[in-house]
């Protein structure tokens, strides 16, 4: 696996003294630099150090991520959902080629994610985050499998994810299919056993046993994994559960 990231090197001293020996301050008539020329040299010269402190401040950025509480990890995402709700979305306001760039050799996600595959559950959007904030993995039915787990216990032991959340959504077609529990082509009906519980538990409504499966998926992940639990005693990590509402683009967390 890979190691931590490396912390970020300083902004080196841009400044300089010339050693020349002449008067700088008595340019003879026609100096190499003209105004233009000067000025489109200062223009190149801030343009470069914003460049360099935005690039500095998005390493810094993403290192701070994993030294957030839990508390602080699972609030972000639950602000995050409601700009997303209210329309008022900033995650887009960031330089994303500078994120992709300052993101390619590591990653500092704040929070991980176990979601549904269904397509109308996009979690970037969702909780309003970009590039490099959260770790998620996705299978139909947000369900608890030994891949899965490895998966969650990397962005958490590794890469430092302070809050996981597992994410049930309304309408969930794993769900109802397990309700109905019909045939099924191929290999869909694997999905069945996994789900199973939690409409054994909620009955046949299909809110009701997402809710409850989601619930009994973070219940899992909480037990089964050493590494979780340990995480968890010892408050470096809150494992939740929680239901999207694709109508209106809500997250509500589920006791």
């Amino acid at each position: 696996m890979p190691s931590f990231p490396a912390a970020p090197a300083e902004i080196s001293n841009l400044g300089h003294s010339c050693g020349c020996g002449a008067d700088h301050d008595q340019a003879p008539a026609g100096a190499a630099w003209s105004r233009r020329g000067f000025l489109r040299t200062s223009v190149g010269l801030t343009a470069g150090l914003a460049a360099g402190l935005g690039a500095g401040l998005a390493v810094r950025s993403a290192r701070a991520q994993t030294q957030m509480t839990p508390d602080a990890a699972l609030q972000a995402m639950m602000d995050g959902n409601k700009r997303f709700t209210q329309g008022q979305m900033t995650s887009f306001n960031d330089d994303l080629k500078m994120l992709k760039e300052k993101t390619a050799e590591s990653q500092a996600p704040f929070a991980a994610v176990l979601s549904c595959a269904d397509s109308r559950v996009p979690v970037e959007l969702v909780f309003d985050q970009t590039i490099g904030h959260l770790f998620v993995c996705r299978v139909a039915g947000n369900i608890v499998s030994p891949e899965l787990i490895a998966s969650l216990e990397y962005g958490v032991a590794v890469l430092g994810a302070k809050a996981l959340m597992v994410l049930g959504h309304s309408n969930c077609g794993a769900v109802s299919a397990t309700i109905a529990a019909k045939a099924v082509p191929g290999q869909i009906s694997v999905l069945y056993r996994s789900i199973r519980p939690a409409v054994d538990q909620a009955g046949p409504n299909v809110e009701a046993a997402s809710k409850a499966n989601a619930k009994i998926q973070a219940g899992l992940l909480g037990t089964t994994s050493p590494v979780l639990a340990e995480q968890v005693k010892n408050n470096q990590l809150k494992i939740v559960a929680a239901y999207y509402d694709v109508a209106t683009g809500a997250v509500t967390t589920l006791n």
